[in-house]
């Protein structure tokens, strides 16, 4: 399985890993219409956090054990057998938050429904492709369980 790891010597706080992701959950994928007339506005699924001196991109690791698919109430988180990847089926959320709240890593992010990091569903995530600095790598970290 593949995920994405941050170098937080690399970072440099310009948040286009953010931009680009919610772009990429964007209706439109348009950076423009995704930011100005997108109505839900898109959520992007990982978020910078420090400033110019030290910061770093966190998402959703895709735990082996996810603790967020064990507390969900109404079976809308899963983890992917075969691609390890831990979802939200948007249709299933209630926006209860228990997911939320049992994260280790504190990287859903709450609105309506719960949002995390999909790995843009096994493609080369966004935030990854549009690092202008590679502060975001995509790499291989074994098999799924």
């Amino acid at each position: 399985m593949k995920k994405v790891f941050a170098r937080e010597e690399l970072c440099i706080n310009c948040r286009l890993c953010e931009v680009y992701c919610k772009t990429a959950h964007s209706k439109s994928k348009d950076v423009v219409k995704a930011y100005k007339s997108e109505n839900p506005e898109p959520v992007s699924r990982i978020s910078v956090f420090g400033d110019k001196v030290a910061s770093v991109a966190v998402n959703c690791r895709h735990c082996d054990d996810p603790a967020c698919v064990k507390a969900c109430i109404t079976g809308a988180m899963t983890k992917d057998k075969k691609t390890g990847i831990v979802s939200v089926n948007e249709d299933k959320c209630i926006g209860c938050m228990t997911c939320l709240a049992v994260c280790p890593i504190g990287c859903i992010k709450q609105g309506n429904i719960a949002y995390k990091c999909d790995l843009c569903q096994g493609e080369e995530p966004a935030c990854v492709k549009n690092c202008p600095n590679n502060a975001l790598l995509w790499l291989e970290v074994g098999g799924a369980k």
